[in-house]
């Protein structure tokens, strides 16, 4: 095994960045979903309701980009702007069609399910199997790690409670399968709208895709670094 891409989204729900390299520490990779943007009643923009987050149409339109002290945004006109500047949350509310700001993260992480996701080649292709032959693109899952793994299965069902090491420092603690939404069907950068790969998860693997891991040994990882179990 080893490492093929590396994504982080320094904004909850918005389109991120392919990194070549990225630390990664207790809370994941470095940058990594920190900010979110957040309407009047405190909720947090996503692809799905919850007690708190809210569906919030159009953030895939929106690109972030890591940088100190804030992250840059990126609207579709191309126009750009630091997360704390009001100048933007205007520009993004009105995209949007709605009041909202952008905000750091506070006590409670805006991680969906862990600190780190981790996706593999064997699982997409299986998956792709599954709806006829296509080769699914990777982006649809906004994992922060792809590992390149041979054959074709969804082979992370038997991940759980194992350690993984990435790299000469790294080493995650597998925790359970990720629970997947309406997200992986939507458009977003280069891939276009379906509707068929929820459903077909639903249908033969319980509605899940992945793994979500916590770092036991933080370090740094890069494209290219071999796995291993630890």
């Amino acid at each position: 095994m080893k490492v093929v891409e590396l994504r982080r989204y320094p904004v909850k729900s918005m389109l991120g960045e392919v990194v070549p390299a990225a630390d990664v520490g207790a809370r994941g990779i470095a940058g990594d979903r920190l900010w979110a943007v957040r309407d009047p009643d405190g909720k947090f923009g996503s692809g799905k309701n919850t007690r708190r987050f809210r569906r919030m149409p159009g953030l895939f339109r929106l690109r972030a980009y890591a940088a100190d002290p804030a992250p840059v945004v990126e609207l579709p006109d191309g126009r750009r702007f630091a997360a704390t500047d009001p100048d933007g949350h205007r520009a993004v509310s009105e995209l949007l069609g709605r009041p909202v700001t952008l905000a750091p993260e506070a006590s409670v992480p805006h991680h969906d399910e862990g600190p780190v996701s981790v996706i593999t080649t064997a699982s997409l292709r299986r998956l792709g199997e599954l709806v006829g032959g296509e080769r699914i693109d990777a982006l649809r899952f906004r994992a922060n790690v792809l590992l390149d793994v041979p054959g074709n299965g969804f082979v992370e069902d038997t991940w759980p409670g194992r350690r993984l090491k990435i790299g000469g420092q790294v080493v995650l603690r597998v925790v359970r399968p990720l629970t997947r939404c309406v997200m992986i069907d939507m458009a977003q950068d280069r891939v276009g709208d379906r509707n068929d790969l929820l459903k077909t998860l639903a249908e033969h693997h319980e509605l899940t895709f992945g793994v979500h891991a916590t770092v036991e040994q933080p370090g740094r990882i890069a494209i290219d670094d071999p796995c291993s179990w630890a």
